[in-house]
């Protein structure tokens, strides 16, 4: 069994920040398979929880705020014995320009406080993530924080529906083929030369 966890924060006031990006593509994941998000979140595990059936994963977006996704990631993997390796997270890099998808099979919290809460809570950071580039043109000066939280701009609301489907599409590919297949098709260079990640990759 596998779990897909979307970050996010809960609240209609984020629904379309850049920081609910994770919580966009599980929400897409969710559509596709055909299932619904309950109306309320469990309270036993403090998120909404959607299982597919027919063997497929749960998916599951937490109902705390960012820097305490972690604790349902860890009730859900003792709940259904998961183990960290079969919890796919899903959340906004950045770091990386917007658009760009990076799959990893584990790795740091990079600065982000919801995959800090999963390594601290899971106890290892030896878990798979879906990394969406979330950096665009127009930040400027804007603190990291009220950056995360702001929605997309224009340009980028027009390709946001595209950029969706390809992180719902790496998910799958994890699913379907293993991280490293995902890892080849989704890892690829930006189209623009110019185009370049503002930090070193991790």
């Amino acid at each position: 069994m596998k779990i897909v966890l979307g970050l996010g924060n809960p609240g209609a006031v984020y629904a379309g920040t850049r920081h609910n990006i994770g919580f966009m593509v599980t929400d897409r994941l969710a559509a596709e398979a055909g299932v619904r998000f309950p109306e309320h979140p469990s309270r036993e595990f403090l998120a909404w929880v959607a299982e597919v059936p027919g063997g497929g994963p749960i998916l599951a977006k937490p109902a705390t705020f960012m820097n305490r996704s972690g604790m349902t990631a860890a009730r859900l993997a003792a709940d259904r014995e998961v183990e960290a390796e079969n919890i796919i997270v899903v959340y906004d890099d950045v770091n990386l320009p917007y658009g760009r998808i990076r799959v990893r099979p584990q790795g740091s919290a990079g600065g982000h406080n919801g995959v800090r809460s999963l390594v601290e809570e899971l106890g290892t950071d030896a878990f798979p993530r879906v990394r969406l580039g979330v950096q665009g043109a127009g930040r400027g000066d804007l603190d990291l924080a009220d950056y995360v939280l702001s929605e997309f701009d224009r340009e980028e609301g027009g390709r946001l529906d595209g950029f969706i489907d390809r992180g719902a599409g790496a998910v799958q590919a994890i699913l379907t083929n293993g991280v490293a297949a995902a890892m080849n098709a989704f890892n690829r260079p930006p189209l623009d030369p110019e185009e370049k990640e503002i930090h070193p990759d991790r």
